[in-house]
């Protein structure tokens, strides 16, 4: 019996203080040819603008639009998906961030290499300065592989002959082989491992760390290749002070074979205060 028929999914996308990019997400979600089950909202403390785009698409919105919201305490993006993730009532997650515009199909993807035991690890499409500038100025969501200001050109296709072929053959060990902005988990994996690391802090390396205790409590990792495509809106690089000690962290998890960190979901299921959790039914 094929379990994903059974299975519901959220998608998880995280923000920051660029609620222009959030809309155009948004949008590109709104178009999917399959929808998630829900869209949870991960926001690392944004100010109003952002809350008042997600209230002004909610009542469009096809789906429940949950958002998540925490102080501004500095780049605590392992903390926000944590909470992101005891709020969701689905069994699979797909992850994203907020600055990326959806192929139509990428749900659609994500679910079709969705197999119990695996956690699915994609890629992304660069889109230049002035292909982003023009597509947030015209908040318009639609992009084509062969548009000019796209780099990545092998990633920019869904081809599902394809993809069912790379999934387990294209570098399923290797743990810098993926982007936290474009996974996708089984919820009780997740929650096994005990979410993302809160010790990172500032950019860098949680996702990798993650994807180390993942493989390590037995969970293999298949590859959205040909599959599940994103395209990156352009922003400057974030700042990466704290790469170094964020790398020793992965370094501290591929010498330890950890599968579990002692900080992480497990801290908030069932205990999502009203204040930490912004949510109002969409109207049909």
């Amino acid at each position: 019996m094929d379990m994903k028929t059974f299975s519901k999914s959220s998608l998880i996308i995280s923000t920051y203080n660029w609620p222009e990019a959030l809309r155009l997400c948004l949008l590109s979600v709104m178009d999917q040819s399959v929808l998630p089950d829900e869209v949870i909202i991960a926001d690392d403390g944004s100010t109003p603008c952002t809350a008042g785009v997600i209230d002004a698409m909610r009542a469009v919105f096809p789906v429940k639009l949950i958002h998540v919201w925490q102080e501004d305490d500095g780049f605590q993006l392992s903390k926000i998906r944590n909470k992101a993730i005891a709020t969701s009532s689905c069994d699979y997650i797909i992850q994203i961030d907020g600055d990326l515009i959806l192929h139509k199909h990428f749900i659609k993807d994500h679910l079709a290499l969705s197999e119990r035991g695996t956690f699915v690890a994609g890629s992304r499409v660069l889109m230049n300065k002035e292909l982003s500038e023009r597509m947030l100025g015209g908040q318009q969501a639609r992009i084509t592989p062969f548009q000019s200001g796209l780099g990545n050109f092998s990633n920019r296709f869904s081809i599902n002959w394809l993809s069912r072929y790379m999934a387990d053959r294209y570098k399923t060990r290797d743990i810098f082989a993926l982007r936290g902005c474009n996974m996708a988990f089984w919820r009780e994996d997740l929650l096994r491992v005990n979410g993302y690391n809160e010790v990172f802090h500032g950019w860098g390396r949680e996702d990798n760390e993650i994807a180390v205790r993942l493989l390590n409590s037995g969970v293999r990792k298949r590859a959205a290749k040909f599959a599940g495509v994103v395209f990156h809106i352009y922003h400057p690089e974030v700042d990466r002070a704290r790469c170094p000690k964020n790398e020793a962290y992965l370094t501290e998890a591929l010498l330890n074979k950890t599968m579990y960190c002692s900080q992480g979901v497990h801290q908030y299921l069932g205990r999502m205060e009203p204040v930490q959790l912004v949510e109002r039914e969409f109207a049909l």
